[in-house]
């Protein structure tokens, strides 16, 4: 049912009346003597999702609640974002899932690789040697690099090899973080020649 609208022109008040009885979006109030009444359009929360992340606002992949003038005159002309739609949702969860799997993979590589470490044994490691059992210099990440892509024929980055002081001939233990989950104990034995 359309309410007249008083203070709009006949043009725009026959467009409200038409597109009230088809529209929820509008709200209409009267007041406690029902002699005028009036329409109130909220402007409402519209679901979008990032294409790429915005400062302060959300981050790729995030779906938000945001303004829909932000929306209209920031995010879209940018191409920042879009309106969540049923094939929009469906992409995004083939695309988590298609994520997810990669990760386990990444993941099941990493323990291979960490379980291949821990059966060869110790690497010897020779050293020119000094008194006692003292060494000249000291065992490096590099080291360990080299030793495991000869013996191993495997790329390892010195970077995520964590190494304890070795300055005198022993056997000791060093952990090669191959994933944020996942760490290799390797043994090492020092020797002076």
């Amino acid at each position: 049912m359309a309410l007249p609208l008083p203070s709009l022109s006949s043009t725009s008040s026959s467009f409200l009346q038409q597109n009230l009885s088809s529209s929820s979006k509008g709200t209409t109030f009267c007041n406690t003597n029902n002699t005028s009444s009036f329409l109130v359009f909220a402007q409402k929360k519209a679901k979008k999702i990032r294409k790429e992340d915005v400062a302060e606002v959300g981050k790729k992949g995030q779906l938000l609640d945001v303004k829909a003038g932000f929306y209209r005159n920031y995010l879209l002309p940018t191409g920042k974002a879009q309106i969540v739609t049923p094939l929009l949702l469906k992409e995004m969860k083939l695309e988590e899932e298609r994520i997810e799997a990669e990760k386990r993979r990444v993941k099941e590589e990493a323990l291979q690789l960490a379980r291949i470490f821990e059966t060869v044994g110790a690497f010897k490691v020779k050293r020119k040697g000094g008194k006692g059992k003292l060494i000249f210099g000291s065992v490096t990440a590099q080291d360990l690099v080299d030793i495991i892509k000869a013996q191993l024929q495997r790329e390892v980055d010195k970077r995520i090899v964590e190494l304890p002081e070795i300055r005198e001939t022993g056997e000791y233990v060093a952990e090669l973080k191959l994933h944020p989950e996942v760490t290799a104990r390797v043994r090492l034995n020092v020797f002076a020649n």
